[in-house]
């Protein structure tokens, strides 16, 4: 039997495409017991996955966690993170380990200079490359997501018009310059024209009630409205649900409108049509959907992008084209009722 520990600290999306990692080394190698190291914040995204045998995660005290980590005594240490704490992590294992190679430089030169040498591999299969002394291989089978029962949600507990079927917007991330302006998402549900559940945290609650008010307000739907006929209905699911919440509204959505983010990732584990908006960032960064079927809408060829390899508080340019230039030009899989 081989023991081995996987290690990636955060966040949402980045967790998600390890799974690969996860489920490949718990089936090809014979025996194998396969643990995950993470930041509680993040313990719930792997605790129902049935390839991890032990999760350990990061709390107060690394010091803590190295002493039950030690206790294991690992065959192979896969570092996905490759941060200061893992290699403090490793140093004091003292155990075999391979680390995933973050590529900073080439990413440097890609945000400073626009100079791309990143190689054109997702970011999955350079993870699955440091199981490859295992004999582990990617087995195509995508990315994993699994919900507990008891955070499924009930597509009848949604509004009436959303039952027979919904697009999803997740409408938040980390940093400003990754996501939409309200403006633009007012746009793109109009664009979309059609039931629409908004998927965020309790962050992103506010900017979702705008969107919700605006279509709900009476000048909107007067007979001097510009848009008179439109059937876009928001359901403002933002802070509502817990992550596995919100991932079970992803699963059963028509489709996904998500920016350069976690419920991105999450979309691709389910095999949904994905609509994947990026601002600052690029999908040459190796983070785009995974093995599903998704349309990129993005500025190309602005001068000042990438502006960074994750995202900032505001436009270092002040003119935000990279989200105020994209063009809503898509066609919509049809509604079709709920199974």
């Amino acid at each position: 039997m081989k023991k081995i520990l996987i290690i990636r600290f955060s966040s949402i999306g980045d967790i998600v495409l390890t799974t690969p990692v996860i489920r490949c080394v718990k089936e090809q190698v014979p025996g194998a017991e396969v643990h995950f190291c993470t930041k509680a914040a993040f313990r719930n995204i792997i605790a129902s996955n049935p390839y991890v045998d032990k999760v350990f995660c990061l709390e107060d005290s690394l010091k803590e966690l190295v002493t039950q980590l030690k206790a294991e005594n690992y065959d192979l240490v896969l570092d996905l993170h490759h941060n200061l704490r893992t290699r403090l992590i490793k140093v004091q294992l003292g155990r075999p380990h391979r680390s995933f190679n973050k590529l900073n430089y080439r990413k440097w030169l890609l945000v400073k200079f626009k100079i791309n040498r990143m190689p054109d591999v997702h970011i999955v299969d350079r993870y699955l490359a440091t199981a490859e002394s295992l004999g582990v291989k990617n087995d195509g089978q995508g990315l994993d997501y699994f919900i507990p029962e008891k955070d499924e949600v009930n597509v009848n507990t949604l509004p009436e018009p959303h039952q027979k079927g919904y697009y999803a917007i997740a409408i938040g991330a980390q940093h400003y310059t990754k996501r939409l302006p309200v403006d633009r998402l007012i746009e793109l549900c109009q664009k979309i024209n059609g039931p629409i559940v908004l998927l965020g945290g309790k962050e992103d609650a506010p900017v979702a009630h705008l969107i919700e008010t605006y279509f709900t307000s009476e000048p909107y739907f007067s007979k001097t409205s510009p848009y008179p006929d439109n059937q876009t209905r928001i359901y403002n699911a933002c802070g509502q649900y817990n992550l596995n919440g919100s991932a079970s509204l992803v699963r059963q959505a028509q489709a996904v409108f998500s920016h350069d983010t976690g419920l991105m990732h999450i979309a691709a584990a389910f095999q949904k049509k994905i609509y994947s908006i990026w601002g600052n960032t690029v999908p040459e960064f190796g983070m785009y959907p995974y093995t599903a079927d998704y349309e990129v809408m993005e500025v190309k060829n602005l001068y000042c992008r990438p502006c960074s390899k994750i995202g900032y508080s505001k436009c270092p340019q002040r003119h935000f084209r990279c989200m105020r230039e994209i063009q809503f030009d898509f066609q919509l899989p049809v509604v079709a009722p709920q199974k």
